[in-house]
């Protein structure tokens, strides 16, 4: 048998009938706008029909919209071609509109003396499972990838850049325990830990307190509170999944709650979205009723998919960094008084929160991060990504390997990748010529 011919994301993204589509990091994904998250899962359910018992693409409902993404076994082919109009049509159908503008997905990338070395220990803190000797994936891929380059230069001093690793209470406690058995540099401040690999980059793995990850009322067991209130449930079958996502969203809806619905490969996974739970009332009800509804399907819960990650930058000039890191991820602030937070409006992409940095600590300052962040965007959107960063105070600090990416610095230089997917299959024939 003729196996597919494969195609590159550009040939992809020129084929007939995909324009919905944008391939990024994880292959071809489609945001179409709903206006509920039972519109939602009315599409995820005539998916379900297309896919015929086979496994479903990732699917992210949110109360005003759906990110639908093929993950390819290899390569792209026909069939994600097929795949693609075929769910086009479906919300076509339900008076669904496609919007590649809200496409975007996030990267992580430590530069490394030694990047086999510190592998392990990331694969620890984040719950992430190796790809390959230097690259570290949530097999959820719900929260974003790590990898690590290569350093060109030492680096001793903290970086201006951390991560905070949330996790269920039993996991985040192990983990750090772990970790000291194993030799690891630990700061203990009793809700959390700071955690240094051997290089020296950083992260808070929290929380650590028993019973510091639930709510103390009956009929909300399932649920831990890792700054998101999330519920993870295990299913076998397409037609279990449509019958979870469906009763979820017909809740949802009912209470005027947002409520992230994510269907993975044998997983629905619920995320209240970071403290909404905390500010907005009525989560508490929400989550005992969904949890009733999945016993009744006779679901359990596993919470080890219930994690969260978040990026944390130190700076002097808050106001100045935080406006460049909003434009150019096209995120909103967080609306509370006092807090520095920004958010993905969509629902999909981590938050990114902005300490105080000593103005007087001009040696870290001047060092480069051994932490940046990596965003794809859409190809036809790097251009107004970059420019929103230039217009908040950013500045281009590479561009050699442009038109596939870009490097730009906010006001004290933390560094931001702006990368494309297609012609980077092209580009690198290219260079092999």
């Amino acid at each position: 048998m003729n196996q597919p011919r494969t195609l590159t994301a550009k040939e992809f993204q020129l084929t007939a009938g995909v324009a919905d589509w944008r391939v990024l990091g994880a292959g071809p994904s489609a945001w179409f706008t709903t206006p509920s998250h039972a519109d939602g899962t009315q599409l995820a359910a005539l998916i379900a029909e297309l896919v015929d018992g086979r496994e479903l693409p990732d699917l992210d409902i949110r109360a005003d919209g759906v990110r639908v993404r093929l993950v390819p076994v290899d390569e792209l082919s026909q069939r994600e071609v097929d795949l693609s109009r075929a769910i086009s049509a479906a919300a076509e159908s339900l008076g669904l509109i496609a919007d590649p503008t809200r496409l975007q997905s996030l990267q992580l990338a430590i530069d490394a003396a030694n990047p086999e070395r510190l592998a392990p220990f990331w694969q620890m803190v984040l719950g992430h499972h190796s790809r390959g000797r230097t690259d570290l994936i949530d097999p959820l891929r719900r929260r974003p990838p790590l990898w690590f380059q290569g350093q060109d230069e030492a680096r001793p001093l903290r970086s201006r850049l951390h991560l905070d690793a949330v996790g269920p209470q039993l996991i985040s406690s192990l983990t750090v325990a772990t970790l000291r058995g194993d030799g690891a540099q630990i700061t203990d401040h009793g809700y959390y830990a700071t955690v240094a690999d051997a290089e020296g980059n950083e992260a808070d793995a929290l929380p650590l307190p028993a019973g510091s990850d639930r709510w103390s009322d009956p009929g909300t067991e399932d649920w831990r509170l890792v700054f998101s209130a999330m519920a993870a449930y295990r299913v076998t079958d397409t037609r279990q999944v449509v019958e979870l996502i469906n009763a979820i969203a017909t809740l949802a809806d009912e209470a005027d709650l947002p409520l992230g619905i994510d269907v993975r490969p044998g997983w629905v996974v619920l995320d209240s979205g970071k403290d909404v739970w905390e500010t907005t009332e009525g989560y508490e009800q929400l989550a005992a009723r969904v949890q009733q509804a999945a016993h009744a399907m006779g679901l359990s819960a596993d919470d080890s998919a219930c994690r969260f990650t978040q990026v944390v930058i130190d700076a002097v000039d808050i106001p100045a960094v935080r406006a460049f890191w909003r434009s150019v991820l096209g995120y909103v602030d967080d609306p509370r008084a006092g807090v520095t937070d920004i958010v993905d409006p969509v629902g999909l992409g981590m938050p990114f929160v902005f300490q105080p940095l000593d103005a007087s600590d001009t040696a870290r300052r001047a060092q480069r991060n051994r932490i940046h962040v990596d965003l794809f965007v859409p190809d036809d959107q790097a251009a107004v990504r970059i420019e929103a960063g230039l217009a908040a105070g950013g500045r281009l600090t590479r561009d050699q390997d442009a038109p596939q990416w870009w490097t730009l610095a906010d006001p004290e230089g933390n560094e931001i990748d702006i990368a494309v997917v297609p012609g980077r299959t092209e580009a690198e024939a290219q260079r092999v010529v």
